[in-house]
C-alpha cells in the first residue's frame, strides 16, 4: 500500500512539473506571437485616422519607416506596404516625379548598397517644434525643418543630416512631405 501510494505521489509530481512546463512554454509562444516588430507597427499606422498632425510628426514617422527600410528584415510584400505608406505622406508633387515602381527598384539599390556598406540607422531626432520654419509659397503652407540621423558603421557613428520641405494639402489639410535633401554630415 506505502508503495502504491508513493508510486500515486511521484505521478502526481511528474504531471504538475509537466502542465507548469507546459503553461510556460505556451506563455512564451503567445508572447511570440503577440509582439509586434518594428515593420509591422509603421505598416499597421492607418493613416486614415492617426496622420501624423504636424510637420514633425510626419518626418518622425518617415525616419520610422526609414529606419525599418534600412536595419530591419521584411519581406518584399512588406517593403511594398512601407512604401505605400511613404507615398501616402509624400505631397502629390513628389510622388508624380517618382513614380512608385521606379522608386521601388532605386530604393533597393539604395538600402543593397547601405547594408554592403555595413550601414545601419541607429537613431534619428527632428527638430524642435520651435525650429520648424513656417512660410508660404505660391499661396500655399509650407514647412520645413531638419532631421538628424545617427549612421553607425561598426564603432564609428556618422552625423547625417536632412532639410525636409513639407506642403499642406489642401484636399486633406495633412502636410505632406514635397522634398528633402542631404544638408551635411559629420564623424
Amino acid at each position: 500500500m506505502a508503495k502504491l501510494k508513493g508510486a500515486i505521489i511521484m505521478v502526481l509530481i511528474v504531471l504538475l512539473i509537466g502542465g507548469y512546463y507546459f503553461y510556460l512554454s505556451n506563455k512564451e509562444q503567445q508572447i511570440d506571437e503577440n509582439s509586434v516588430t518594428a515593420v509591422q507597427n509603421v505598416i499597421l499606422r492607418n493613416l486614415e485616422t492617426d496622420y501624423p498632425p504636424t510637420p514633425k510628426e510626419v518626418v518622425k514617422y518617415y525616419s520610422e519607416i526609414a529606419k525599418c527600410l534600412y536595419n530591419e528584415k521584411y519581406t518584399d510584400e512588406q517593403l511594398s506596404q512601407m512604401v505605400d505608406k511613404l507615398m501616402a505622406i509624400f505631397d502629390d508633387e513628389l510622388v508624380a516625379n517618382n513614380p512608385r515602381d521606379e522608386y521601388i527598384r532605386n530604393l533597393k539599390d539604395e538600402i543593397d548598397e547601405f547594408e554592403k556598406n555595413g550601414y545601419t540607422i541607429s537613431s534619428y531626432e527632428a527638430s524642435a517644434s520651435t525650429d520648424v520654419v513656417d512660410y508660404e509659397h505660391e499661396g500655399r503652407q509650407c514647412a520645413s525643418l531638419y532631421c538628424k540621423y545617427a549612421i553607425r558603421n561598426g564603432s564609428k557613428i556618422t552625423m547625417s543630416q536632412q532639410e525636409f520641405v513639407l506642403r499642406k494639402d489642401i484636399a486633406t489639410g495633412h502636410w505632406k512631405i514635397l522634398g528633402f535633401e542631404l544638408v551635411g554630415s559629420s564623424e
